[in-house]
């Protein structure tokens, strides 16, 4: 008999079933739910490793959980409600008819046959295509469902825990059969689910349950052995031929379901056989007189049996475990105990024992740990939670913060006067000579300071003080700290008496002349040699003056690093703050317990500080946190003491975060970088519990010495780096490199454990006999260490809210930790769930655990508790541990689908969201990758290209987040870190390295790995040519294209920029841009870059970007095409060849300014718009009007023509401006400082009453509203819009423009179109030949949501773009679907638009160059493109994307030539609010 099919049906009775999550189906309460009833559970198992007895049983589990009943006979309730409706075979018995909700029937009847096997038929009155019955059997009393091998076609298996069949619709039920050939299977439960209407029918909300007929012979109550069963499998296959399979049907798992298939034949035919009279004893001896079958079975069965099955499974665990825990279907479990079958198997034969096996393979804590696994969770599939349906707007936050700008100005008012000894010191510092130490002590009311300096080859000391009374000082040198040497008498001051071990010289009063009020001071001179230091004490009529108990001590090396860089004056900093942190320092080096009473003492300046002074304290915490600041200096201190300084440290950083929800962010950044403390006896634990580990394991000296007198003296975050590299050498069988490796990587060298005030000079060195209890120890003193120093750890951050009793002999004695009340139903399985996980390599089940967990921590944390602190800890340790888990899973994601990156992307994306202030830009984000992922599943073919817009806004959004960052913190950064002498290269990337501690760094890597898969799917290339001009120039690399927009360049150059927001003007010499940002190809910079035939494209390959990068200075050739980039190295001779109509003196010479004189009128209408009085935008309007369709609305407009703006400012009422302005204009020719100051002085003008009678007139009599009939105040707003208007005629942009043509600037002359808004839904620009191809059969056309300003300006992202055949109007096709994040939106109101004599001259483009400013300022939406129908809904979109493509079409038409348009939609009609001719 086949070994392989006696060991396959032999899994049979222990096959692994998998255990689903315990929450319920949502809208069902049929799934169980193994919930931790107390919080004793969760913690005994932090506690303790527990022990689980190894289970051979894996059947799947009934669906209804019951309560547990004293007596197992008594039958379950279930309601039969007769029903004459469903006509049953008379043939068969009929088990029920339930009537469900009141009007749908069920019938459920079944037949016995004489094979054994019961047919069991189901009949209901309702129909649906996705009707499906969720069952499964259940044999004897066992509540537990069993799932039967045969099954109908279609049956899906659901997570081992039940079948699911579907129905088949007949006239107006559905129908269903099932044969259940298990003899044992007594009675069938199910429930019956709509998967469409997600809609479950149960029987009065419980499981329907129906008996199984008795078979028509005895043999209902007959089993048949398994042994008969398994020999008569193997006589099938032998009559069959002894077939064989293929490698291809090994693969595919065929086998083993052939292998099932045929043991139930065996069953089956064995069963007849005993329904036809034959007993299992006639059976069982015909089996055997044939030929040796016996002996074969006894082999099979020997073999097997002689490996227990809990070393089988404790095998298959490891191999899953070494293929990293990955997920497998039924079929491939099966295979996987084979598998560890044979390889047991193998072991006997190699003459291994059993014990040496079991000893081998159970190793360690291996058997514990599968143990758990069988017991508590899947087996060879991670566990999944079922996630509740959540709005994601409920976790929106909008908080609005001053702007920093704001904040600086109310702290700069804060500065103080400096103070005399203040004065003094920065007199004495102007010598030049190295500042070694310096610091300033509070004595009562007065200042004692001491400064360090090191001119050449000497240590100077200098004190000085503002005390009146005469003072002594009383001093010694040391050459270590702690120690008094009496002076030689070489440095003594005049006057200095000397004993055995100390001076005292008298202070002399200063001769400085300069100070707000008298000092005294003594000055001494050391040779720069063996001394390092000055113990001192002052001494004061008869009394003794001392440092807060203790002698005054003074180094002579740097107390901190070599400042590299002038701190600079604090700009955008909290900087009273950062100056008092820095004057602190010293004192904070003594300990942490110094270090947090002082940031607790300035909690309330930095909160009054606003966003800037929490950001102070945040650099602080973090220098000193990564180890920049000197954590304990000549200072001994009880851990409780640091224990006690950091719970109030924290204490009121959960204050703040209560009464300040707009600097949560700030504050959970800070909490992460401080350890949570406590009171009483948790800091005193370290103390205690290291005397109780070297106690019971022998361990008194060396390196367990000197580590316990650092843990008495100064304990720190380090020790925990310590506790956990001494577990992981015992762990690997004594290793000492793998103790220094776990040192190392966490920033401690031996020089760092030599320099601690108790040095740790020796490496453990243990017994193995010690190996299991200081493992045991080492592990509760773990959790001692973490309760102080690591707030943010997960293990423990979850024992402080759930609770914690101690149980350890020697450990946490009489500690006992509270649950925190109110927290969700189900929150404790859901964290044990999180344990459990944690350090799985597949983590994607881990990552939905971690996050449902903050989702349901959430809303506890706007509440106001006294352990808040305790929950912040916990969100901040979920959320640092779905960064680390995203990080280990990248492999995963190796090979993976997009539809996989893309969940992960939403997992981060929504773990970003939670741990930020303002994240309504992030939520938009998650919405669009969750609209992507079901674009994708449904196989739209625009997902790829819709997925690529949302990735691009995502882009956006985390480079919004870094520049935050970067203005809030990196100011602070810069300040304090020159201050406290910090590393330089800590200082530039402390930005930098805060948010690659966070999950946007990790959101940024998934967004790359998936760009490229996104373009290639969407055909998008790695470039889009805005401008396809092919240059030759030499490449030159700028970080933003604004920075050089005025430069002139004086060879050909290819800039690569950065950044390139899309109102730059190009340099001159300028003959190609490439960029990896976004500007529209409407945008201002693009049209400019085709009128000037200057290459223009962006980049979307970081590769090729940084190849470009990298050639800067090489002379290259581009060569563009519509969707591609060729460039290449050429020779200087090639230069000669290219040409580009923007290199430094190629002007056109035909362009000039005619000079506009004032007409007469103050304001005309739209009738008398001529080329005297208005330029060609006011014109083209009015030329529209009536010419177009109807269906095309044209805005009535009036104007301020020509010649207005020189008459208002020649009027009497203006004079004093007029004059400024001359003034300013000559200034201008030396100093371009003066167009700023130019537009200020055009704000000043007052309006004539005859223009705002004229203007009044107009507007009323060409049906427009009148904004002094709201009051003067709104007359006001229009009058300041005019004049910004005018304003603009001196813009940078524009100036630079003008002079770049040679344009006569003083000829400019700028009319005012006036129109009443639109408040538009959606506004457009319309290139009526596609600008990137030259195409003049097609048009292209750019839309985005809201007014037209976030297109035309210079706001991120790209508008929703579009093409149109001209012959095939009502078939756009969209090219690109929008990123832009905000959206502009304002009131009706009324718009003054710009109107230049310079716009739209022949050869040059003025377009765009001015303002149009709109009298009300615009409302910044932040745009939800989810719910946008011009997205999502197809046909509304074709109708809009057409409708204006038609109107374009009709325009170019009317003018005859290829046009530049302008337009918004409202209510799905198309508006034109202005033409041009297409540059």
């Amino acid at each position: 008999m086949s070994n392989t099919v006696g060991q396959n049906l032999i899994h049979q009775h222990f096959r692994p079933t998998v255990l689903e999550h315990r929450s319920k189906l949502k809208g069902s309460s049929v799934i169980p739910t193994n919930s931790l009833c107390a919080t004793a559970s969760i913690n005994q198992s932090l506690a303790q490793p527990r022990k689980y007895r190894l289970s051979t049983k894996f059947y799947g589990h009934s669906l209804s959980k019951r309560k547990q009943k004293l007596a197992m006979a008594i039958p379950r309730a279930v309601t039969f409600i007769p029903q004459a409706v469903l006509a049953a075979d008379p043939a068969s018995e009929n088990l029920g008819k339930f009537n469900i909700d009141g009007n749908i029937e069920l019938q459920v009847d079944a037949s016995a046959h004489t094979s054994g096997s019961t047919q069991v038929n189901f009949r209901i009155m309702y129909t649906s295509d996705s009707l499906i019955l969720h069952w499964g059997g259940i044999r004897g009393r066992n509540e537990k469902w069993v799932l039967p091998s045969r099954q109908p076609e279609g049956t899906k298996n659901y997570k081992n825990r039940a079948l699911r069949t579907p129905f088949m619709k007949t006239g107006s039920g559905s129908h269903l059969k099932l044969e259940i050939v298990d003899p044992e299977i007594q009675a069938i439960e199910f429930l019956i689910f709509d998967e469409a209407r997600n809609k479950w029918m149960k029987n009065n909300g419980q499981n329907f349950h129906v008996k199984l007929p008795h078979k028509k012979t005895s043999v209902s109550n007959i089993s048949v052995p398994e042994d008969l069963v398994q020999i008569q499998a193997y006589l099938r296959w032998e009559r069959k031929g002894k077939q064989m399979y293929s490698p291809e049907q090994e693969k595919a798992m065929e086998h083993l379901k052939r292998k099932q298939e045929e043991y139930e034949a065996a069953r089956a035919e064995l069963l007849e056989e005993i329904a036809r009279g034959a007993s299992v004893d006639d059976i069982r001896s015909r089996m055997t007189k044939k030929g040796g079958q016996e002996s074969k079975k006894t082999t099979v069965n020997e073999t097997n049996n002689k490996i227990p099955d809990d070393l089988v499974q404790i095998q298959a665990y490891i191999r899953w475990e070494k293929a990293g825990k990955p997920t497998y279907s039924p079929e491939q479990q099966l295979r996987e105990f084979e598998e560890a079958r044979k390889e047991l198997q193998s072991e006997l034969e190699k003459g291994v024992s059993l014990d040496e096996i079991r000893k081998k393979i159970t190793k360690g804590e291996i058997e514990t740990k599968v143990s758990k696994q069988l017991q508590n969770k899947i087996y060879f599939s991670p566990e999944r939670i079922q996630r509740k349906q959540r709005d994601l707007m409920q976790i929106l936050n909008k908080y609005a913060v001053k702007p920093v700008e704001e904040t600086q100005e109310s702290i700069s008012a804060e500065t103080k006067p400096l103070r005399a000894v203040e004065c003094f010191a920065k007199e004495k510092e102007l010598d030049g000579s190295p500042v070694m130490n310096k610091k300033i002590y509070k004595l009562g009311e007065k200042d004692l300071l001491v400064l360090v300096t090191k001119p050449a080859g000497k240590i100077k000391i200098l004190l000085a003080t503002d005390f009146e009374e005469p003072l002594t000082l009383h001093w010694a040198l040391s050459e270590k700290g702690g120690e008094w040497l009496p002076p030689p008498p070489s440095v003594l001051p005049p006057g200095s008496v000397s004993s055995d071990k100390a001076a005292e010289s008298k202070f002399s009063p200063s001769n400085s002349a300069d100070l707000p009020k008298q000092v005294q001071c003594i000055e001494m001179e050391v040779e720069d040699g063996n001394f390092k230091g000055m113990p001192f004490v002052l001494l004061s009529g008869g009394n003794w003056i001392k440092d807060q108990g203790s002698d005054f001590y003074v180094e002579f090396s740097q107390r901190f690093k070599q400042v590299q860089k002038d701190a600079g004056d604090g700009k955008g900093t909290a900087k009273v703050l950062l100056d008092r942190i820095a004057e602190l320092e010293s004192e904070a080096q003594k300990s942490f317990m110094h270090r947090f009473n002082i940031a607790s003492d300035l909690m309330d300046q930095a909160k009054d500080s606003g966003e800037l002074g929490l950001a102070g304290i945040l650099v602080w915490m973090r220098f000193m946190a990564t180890r920049q600041l000197i954590w304990n200096k000549n200072y001994n201190v009880k851990p409780r003491e640091i224990s006690k300084a950091q719970d109030r440290l924290t204490d009121l950083l959960q204050s703040i975060y209560k009464t300040h929800p707009q600097h949560r962010e700030l504050l959970r950044m800070i909490m992460s970088t401080v350890g949570r403390g406590g009171e009483g006896d948790v800091g005193q634990r370290i103390r205690d519990e290291i005397l109780v580990i070297q106690r019971n394991n022998d361990c008194k000296g060396g390196m367990m010495e000197e580590w316990h007198q650092k843990l008495h003296n100064n304990t720190s975050p380090d020790d925990v780096v310590i506790c956990q590299a001494l577990m992981d050498y015992i762990k690997s069988d004594f290793d000492i490199s793998v103790y220094w490796k776990t040192l190392n990587e966490n920033g401690i060298t031996k020089e760092r454990l030599l320099s601690y005030d108790r040095a740790i000079h020796s490496e453990p060195s243990f017994r193995r006999d010690q190996k299991d209890g200081l493992l045991r120890d080492l592990g509760h003193y773990m959790r001692t260490l973490k309760a102080v120093h690591s707030g943010a750890d997960l293990e423990s951050a979850i024992t402080n809210c759930m609770g914690y009793k101690a149980e350890g002999k020697g450990f946490m004695v009489g500690v006992q930790i509270n649950p925190i009340p109110g927290l969700p139903s189900g929150f404790p399985e859901l964290l044990r769930f999180v344990l459990e996980h944690v350090e799985d390599r597949n983590v994607e089940a881990l990552l939905e655990g971690l996050l449902e967990a903050r989702q349901e921590l959430r809303p506890l944390l706007s509440k106001s508790s006294d352990r808040l602190k305790d929950l912040l800890f916990l969100d901040i340790a979920l959320d640092s541990t779905v960064r680390t888990a995203i990080e280990r899973g990248y492999e995963e994601l190796n090979n993976a689908r997009p539809e996989k990156i893309m969940y992960f992307i939403t997992l981060v994306l929504e773990n970003l969201a939670l741990s930020s202030d303002d994240n309504e830009d992030l939520i938009y984000c998650l919405k669009g990758w969750h609209h992507s992922i079901s674009m994708c599943k449904s196989q739209s073919p625009h997902w790829a290209l819709y997925a690529k817009s949302v990735l691009d806004r995502t882009r956006l959004a985390l480079a919004s987040k870094a520049e935050l960052y970067q203005r809030i913190l990196q100011p602070s950064a810069d300040y304090l870190g020159s201050l406290l002498g910090v590393d330089q290269w800590a200082i530039n990337i402390f930005t930098e390295e805060i948010i690659r501690a966070g999950s946007a760094a990790t959101l940024s890597s998934l967004v790359n790995r998936l760009d490229p898969v996104l373009r290639e799917t969407a055909h998008l290339g790695s470039w889009q040519v805005i401008s396809p001009v092919e240059v030759v120039g030499y490449v030159d690399v700028v970080d933003e294209l604004l920075s050089v927009q005025n430069k002139s360049y004086d060879r050909p150059t290819i800039l690569v920029a950065r950044s390139v927001k899309g109102e730059e003007e190009i340099p001159d010499g300028v003959v190609a841009v490439l960029t990896p940002d976004m500007p529209d190809v409407l945008s201002h910079v693009s049209v400019r870059a085709r009128n000037c035939k200057v290459c223009f494209a962006t980049c979307f390959d970081q590769n090729i970007l940084a190849d470009l990068q990298a050639r800067k200075g090489k002379l290259l050739r581009l060569k563009p095409s519509s969707a591609d980039v060729v460039y290449s190295e050429v020779k200087e001779g090639e230069l000669a060849d290219s040409s580009s109509s923007n290199l430094k003196g190629d002007v056109p010479s035909s362009i000039t300014l005619v000079r506009k004189q004032f007409a007469g009128k103050y304001a005309i209408s739209a009738e008398e718009f001529t080329p005297e009085m208005v330029g060609a935008k006011s014109r083209n309007i009015s030329y529209l009007k009536g010419k177009v369709p109807s269906w095309v609305g044209i805005p009535t407009s009036v104007a301020l023509p020509f010649g207005v703006f020189e008459k208002v400012l020649a009027d009497k009422l203006n004079k004093e401006v007029d004059e400024k302005l001359q003034f300013l204009k000559k200034k201008l020719e030396g100093d371009f400082g003066a167009l700023e100051e130019i537009r200020k002085t055009v704000l000043q003008l007052r309006a004539p009453p005859q223009l705002v009678q004229e203007l009044k007139t107009k507007m009323q009599s060409s049906g427009m509203p009148w904004p002094g009939d709201e009051g003067e105040q709104r007359w006001e707003q229009a009058w300041t819009a005019i004049k910004k208007v005018w304003a603009s005629k001196w813009n940078e942009r524009a100036y630079f423009s003008t002079r770049k043509v040679k344009l006569d600037h003083d000829y400019l002359c700028m009319a005012v179109l006036v129109q009443e808004i639109i408040n538009a839904d959606y506004a457009f620009v319309i290139h009526t030949t596609n600008p990137s191809s030259g195409d003049s059969s097609e048009i292209y056309t750019e839309v985005v949501k809201g007014l037209g300003e976030t297109l035309v300006g210079a706001y991120p992202g790209r508008a929703l773009s579009y093409v149109c055949k001209k012959n095939n109007l009502n078939s756009p096709q969209v090219l690109g679907y929008p990123s832009k994040p905000i959206g502009l939106f304002i009131r009706r109101s009324i718009i003054f638009r710009s109107d230049s004599n310079g716009e739209d001259l022949e050869g040059y483009a003025g377009a765009g160059l001015y303002d149009s400013v709109p009298m009300d300022e615009e409302e910044k939406v932040v745009l939800d493109y989810s719910s946008d129908p011009l997205i999502n809904d197809g046909k509304f979109q074709q109708e809009i994307l057409s409708s204006i493509a038609r109107a374009g079409n009709a325009i170019e038409e009317l003018y005859g030539s290829p046009q530049d348009i302008e337009g918004v939609i409202r209510d799905g009609k198309v508006y034109v609010v202005q033409t041009r001719p297409q540059m």
